[in-house]
């Protein structure tokens, strides 16, 4: 799975509802959330819902 495309996916959308947030927009921010953690959920079970941590590599 790609990680860095979960990550961004879900820190985008803790920035743009963080900018709602300060708008008082409360509804939007939730509904950006909601989205993104949708979106990042069904990323993961396309992928097979199993989680590996990437290795680090040894020199």
């Amino acid at each position: 799975m790609e990680d860095m495309k979960l990550y961004s996916t879900l820190f985008n959308a803790i920035t743009d509802a963080m900018r709602e947030i300060k708008k008082l927009n409360f509804g939007r921010a939730e509904d950006i959330l909601l989205h993104a953690q949708l979106t990042t959920e069904g990323m993961f079970i396309a992928a097979g819902g199993q989680w590996e941590p990437e290795k680090e590599e040894t020199p």
